[in-house]
């Protein structure tokens, strides 16, 4: 008998031994799961498998359909004619579309014709760049034309200087159809120039097929209006953030019911992603953060028969719910991940309350990488509020070791911080070089209720700064960390939250690393694009001397006024088409530590934005990244 347990104890040995640790080269082998929807007939789930090639320096796609129960995948040619065209009016006569259109002459070329080989740009307002494209007098606009070849578009913005589907990142998800297909609605943000740059309110707009005339369905909101979607008993309904210029204001859901604008979120304390409408048009399926993870949530809508709304938590685990895909029979569709795994398909019986994985693309690759072990530690803050902390340990974990330890620190400001799957910032990546990785949901982040996300507006060096310090005092405690090697990174705000740390760690750390960190908040709001989020959050202007948030944010809250602070190493990262965070932020941070002779690397990208999006400079990303490590922790 006792052979047979020794042999079971080898098998499972050689098992864990075969298993390898995550290397930046085996993540950008993994496929990356992109659900499409479920055919017309309810029996496929289709779905695009993005690989990356670092040889052709791109991500190559592939379409594969699966029936929605699981089974065997298939790859298809002509997908497209498997799902519903929701770019199609319902009695199939229109077609819906965007194109960019020529609106504004901005260009040195346009405004001198005769001058074609100059390259000027010509501005009068701000909005001269977004993200990573300076304004060359183009827009997205909206058309539609007769559902046949060659038929001519209609534009329904003409000679309009604004943007539907929204730039950067707005999508088809900006435009639809009303269900009897007379009308068009659409996201804009109808303002220009300085006036786009400090707004965000975007409203729903309503075009009208027969008349050729708008009209705006949110006048009366300032703030975000997106998401539109029609409810199976065609109801309106939207994605609202109310106050203009805060960006990461509470989401709601709004449904326009028999007139007047309900609601159904308004009593509940936390943010809304995303949302969907059951086949019956009874319940409302909606994912939000919560407590360290996203999960999916549903409201029962019945109207004016209920004055209150209440939100019911369906999914809980130590996972994301990402994305809901769709329905089919009693089940739910949605795209799931955790630290240890990319997204991937799943369905959920709400009947049974049971998962079933239905596509499996990463499997394999999974058998031969180790896991990380995940753990949320409840730590006390400085003013005396519980704060979830992930403690992600590296593989075959022995507590009676001692390992360097990183705190991360999330951007944002205002990003949850779950059970994510990044191809860049990867937790098990990291941990699986030898660290205990600290990710405090520290403060500013949603999933602990309103007040708690807001605090941080405002007060970005404060309480939030204690909150990290807190966190990774709270873990260095622990016999298995190693007290003198401890680094501090992070992007975007915790970028900055590095270069903050920088000034007030009082040699906690050993090493940093701030990619795309703000280091000169002045500089910032003189350079950014977008403007309402450093007038909400910083407060103001820098030379708003009588306001006192400001000029906490310019003076205390201000890396560059803690230079003299700085005695650690640190890795700076920054792309050179970053128009959110602009390349002088780096820069500064870089040469005022190379001029103190503070040991330093300034690792620069210059055809990449505020992500590293192509495959050779993201490898070439993490490899710098665990060099520096490596070298100086």
């Amino acid at each position: 008998m006792n052979k047979y347990i020794f042999l079971i104890f080898s098998m499972i040995s050689m098992s864990t031994a075969a298993q390898q640790n995550l290397t930046p080269e085996t993540l950008w082998q993994l496929g990356r799961v992109t659900p499409l929807g479920i055919s017309k007939d309810g029996k496929l789930l289709v779905y695009k498998v993005g690989t990356p090639s670092i040889e052709e320096n791109k991500i190559n796609s592939k379409i594969y359909t699966i029936p929605v129960e699981g089974g065997k995948a298939t790859l298809v040619e002509d997908y497209k004619s498997l799902l519903a065209d929701k770019n199609v009016s319902p009695d199939g006569k229109f077609l819906l579309f965007s194109k960019e259109v020529k609106v504004e002459k901005l260009l040195g070329k346009d405004l001198y014709p005769e001058l074609s080989k100059t390259t000027a740009q010509v501005y009068t307002g701000l909005d001269y760049r977004h993200w990573d494209t300076w304004n060359d007098g183009t827009h997205n606009h909206v058309f539609f034309s007769e559902n046949k070849k060659d038929a001519v578009g209609v534009d329904i913005m003409p000679n309009e200087p604004y943007d539907a589907p929204q730039k950067p990142f707005g999508g088809d998800e900006d435009y639809i159809w009303s269900p009897d297909g007379t009308k068009i609605i659409y996201v804009c943000k109808k303002k220009a120039g300085t006036a786009y740059a400090t707004s965000t309110n975007t409203d729903l707009y309503e075009y009208d097929l027969a008349t050729k005339t708008t009209k705006n369905l949110t006048e009366t909101n300032l703030g975000y209006d997106t998401h539109p979607i029609f409810s199976p008993k065609g109801d309106l309904s939207w994605l609202q953030m109310k106050r203009d210029g805060y960006e990461a204001d509470k989401n709601d859901i709004i449904v326009r019911h028999k007139g007047q604008d309900l609601n159904i979120t308004s009593n509940w304390d936390g943010t809304v992603d995303s949302f969907s409408w059951s086949k019956d048009g009874k319940r409302v399926y909606f994912i939000a953060p919560i407590k360290g993870t996203k999960q999916l949530f549903f409201i029962e809508f019945q109207g004016y028969k209920k004055i209150s709304f209440e939100v019911n938590q369906i999914t809980d685990g130590d996972f994301d719910v990402n994305a809901i895909v769709g329905f089919s029979g009693t089940s739910v569709l949605v795209s799931r991940n955790d630290m240890n795994h990319a997204p991937e398909v799943y369905s959920y019986d709400l009947a049974k309350k049971t998962w079933k994985q239905i596509t499996k693309v990463n499997d394999e690759a999974y058998t031969k990488i180790a896991s990380c072990k995940t753990e949320k530690r409840w730590v006390t803050t400085t003013d005396g509020k519980k704060m979830l902390v992930w403690v992600i340990l590296p593989p075959n974990f022995d507590k009676t070791k001692k390992y360097p330890a990183l705190l991360y620190c999330q951007g944002g400001p205002q990003s949850a911080l779950t059970q994510s799957y990044s191809f860049r910032w990867n937790f098990q990546l990291m941990a699986s070089q030898g660290y205990v990785i600290v990710a405090p949901n520290r403060r500013g982040m949603p999933g602990h209720g309103t007040a708690w996300n807001e605090q941080i507006s405002g007060d970005w060096g404060g309480q939030v700064m204690d909150d990290y310090l807190a966190a990774i005092d709270d873990v260095a405690k622990e016999s298995y960390v190693d007290k003198t090697r401890l680094g501090a990174v992070g992007a975007s705000y915790g970028g900055y939250s590095v270069f903050q740390l920088a000034g007030i760690h009082k040699n906690r750390f050993k090493t940093f690393i701030s990619h795309c960190g703000i280091f000169n908040t002045e500089s910032m709001y003189g350079t950014t694009e977008e403007v309402f989020f450093t007038n909400w959050d910083s407060g103001g202007a820098y030379w708003e001397k009588d306001n006192a948030t400001a000029q906490k944010t310019y003076n205390e809250f201000n890396p560059i006024k803690l230079i003299n602070n700085w005695n650690t190493p640190i890795l700076i990262i920054q792309g050179g088409k970053d128009y959110r965070v602009p390349i002088g932020q780096g820069q500064e941070a870089f040469q005022a530590a190379q001029l103190k002779g503070i040991k330093s690397k300034f690792l620069l990208f210059p055809d990449e934005n505020h992500w590293v999006l192509k495959p050779q400079n993201a490898l070439v990303w993490q490899r710098e990244f665990f060099g520096w490590l490596k070298e100086t922790l």
